[in-house]
């Protein structure tokens, strides 16, 4: 008698079925467009907030958060005697680049504070320039978003869309209120107490 090597048509009916259950899963966690693309980077901004704002007031540190708009990116820093230094908590990214179907925008202020009401123009009162040859490294542009140890949040809205979007109804929010809640509204979403 001659015995064959080889796999049965049940082993080969579970190993099959055994790799399209691990390529669902994995196709499943990935997003489907730009709009699920969109929540999960609105989502993790928002966490992020949400954590700094917490060791914040836990650790006595203050950090910031920079917007650029024209690149789609934002940076995480924290106050050093050395002044504004690139974010250092485990696991939180000090730069995050979104993708280029993904836009991110900034506004700044509550309902106190609107472009009309400021007594000078938003930026340094000094001269940047002038002492720019005596410095020895190049200094991070200072953060738009300020989160201090009291507790208290710089008020803003930022909206992350689709690019090829031209109405931002499908923006996602994340909202810091002045009372220092930071909140996350999807598409549509209107905070409860505005």
């Amino acid at each position: 008698m001659v015995k064959n090597k080889g796999f049965t048509l049940l082993e080969v009916l579970l190993v099959l079925l055994l790799v399209s259950l691990a390529s669902v899963a994995v196709i499943s966690t990935l997003p489907s467009n730009s709009k699920d693309e969109a929540k999960q980077h609105a989502n993790a901004l928002w966490q992020r907030l949400q954590l700094l704002n917490e060791e914040a007031m836990l650790s006595g540190k203050d950090f910031g958060l920079r917007i650029d708009e024209a690149k789609s990116q934002y940076f995480l820093q924290q106050m050093s005697v050395d002044g504004w230094q690139a974010l250092t908590v485990n696991k939180i990214p000090e730069q995050t680049d979104l993708p280029e179907d993904i836009s991110i925008e900034l506004k700044l202020g509550g309902d106190a504070w609107q472009d009309d009401d400021r007594l000078f123009k938003p930026g340094s009162l000094f001269d940047e320039e002038m002492f720019a040859e005596f410095e020895e490294k190049k200094a991070l542009p200072p953060p738009q978003i300020f989160i201090v140890a009291s507790g208290e949040v710089t008020p803003f809205t930022i909206a992350i869309y689709p690019k090829n979007d031209k109405t931002k109804q499908d923006a996602w929010h994340v909202v810091a209120k002045e009372n220092g809640q930071i909140l996350l509204l999807a598409p549509g979403e209107l905070d409860e107490d505005a």
